[in-house]
């Protein structure tokens, strides 16, 4: 999460055990705003119908990273799916998900979660 300079030590969101390894990864802004480009791209190519709601979570550390740039993510949606689908959202902490959606759950960080509604009736007399 940072760097605590007079301490010389890098500073974690959650205890890391003596003898364990921490994996730091490097955000790219325009890897970021391509991937939530992708991710309405998939949701569009999966459904024909158009989604007449959407719930977008995107991760505090995403935010951290694009700044004044968070706004590309909404302009991803509203360019690939229609500025005219109502949108609500929030930041969270990361993601608890398999890697790759299979195996063992664990945390993600920088993630942007898109979930659409539609509604759909039923014909009970067919």
């Amino acid at each position: 999460m940072g760097i605590d300079w007079q301490e010389r030590c890098l500073l974690f969101g959650a205890d890391i055990p003596e003898q364990h390894y921490a994996q730091l990864m490097r955000a790219n802004v325009d890897r970021l705003i391509d991937g939530a480009h992708t991710a309405c791209e998939q949701i569009s190519q999966q459904s024909q119908d158009v989604p007449e709601f959407a719930l977008l979570i995107s991760c505090v550390g995403r935010r951290a990273i694009m700044q004044q740039l968070i706004d590309e993510e909404l302009e991803a949606f509203s360019e690939t799916l229609g500025a005219s689908i109502p949108v609500s959202g929030f930041y969270s902490y990361g993601e608890i998900a398999p890697n790759c959606g299979v195996g063992k759950c664990s945390l993600h960080n920088q993630t942007l979660t898109i979930t659409t509604f539609t509604e759909h009736t039923a014909c009970i007399d067919c």
